[in-house]
């Protein structure tokens, strides 16, 4: 039997996100890990958010895929405010359900795992806004040290996943 892992990514991935998603289910696979996530492998019959919450309290980790949604070409941070400033060129945001899911998982103590496309910020993806720490998205040019590194990862959270598990 599988150990059920919340997923927190989109629905829809570009070439180049479904060859790095497909890296990650790999490593779930790898250690006996299952994805699960609403839209997927579970479809909500309530309101989505709660959905997500009774889906992830039958989970023992929490993956975050951090992948970009929108393409911000230009604009306006912090509108009107003495902190405003314009955007960056090329602001990559992740979807708005990586910040919910992740806070959900937090509360709920499950172990994390996150990664994130480079450009994409904000939120669970700004460093230091919770004990786990960001990982760059695996991509398949990985060297063979980028490749040992990802699974020595996947390693040391699935321990945590698995004292999670069977603690209860």
């Amino acid at each position: 039997m599988k150990i059920g892992i919340f997923v927190s990514c989109p629905t829809l991935f570009n070439a180049q996100q479904e060859a790095s998603r497909q890296i990650i289910l790999e490593q779930l696979n790898r250690f006996g890990l299952e994805e699960r996530r609403l839209g997927a492998s579970d479809y909500p019959t309530e309101l989505p958010l709660r959905e997500v919450y009774v889906l992830m309290k039958h989970c023992s980790g929490g993956l975050v895929l951090g992948f970009e949604q929108l393409h911000i070409e230009s604009g306006t941070w912090k509108r009107g405010t003495p902190k405003q400033r314009p955007a960056q060129r090329d602001e990559l945001i992740p979807s708005a359900w990586n910040h919910l899911e992740a806070g959900v998982m937090f509360a709920l103590g499950l172990p994390l795992l996150v990664f994130k496309e480079d450009a994409v910020t904000g939120g669970i993806f700004d460093y230091g806004v919770s004990e786990a720490f960001i990982h760059r998205m695996p991509t398949p040019d990985m060297t063979e040290a980028e490749k040992e590194g990802l699974a020595a990862v996947f390693m040391k959270w699935q321990a945590k996943v698995r004292e999670f598990y069977y603690r209860k």
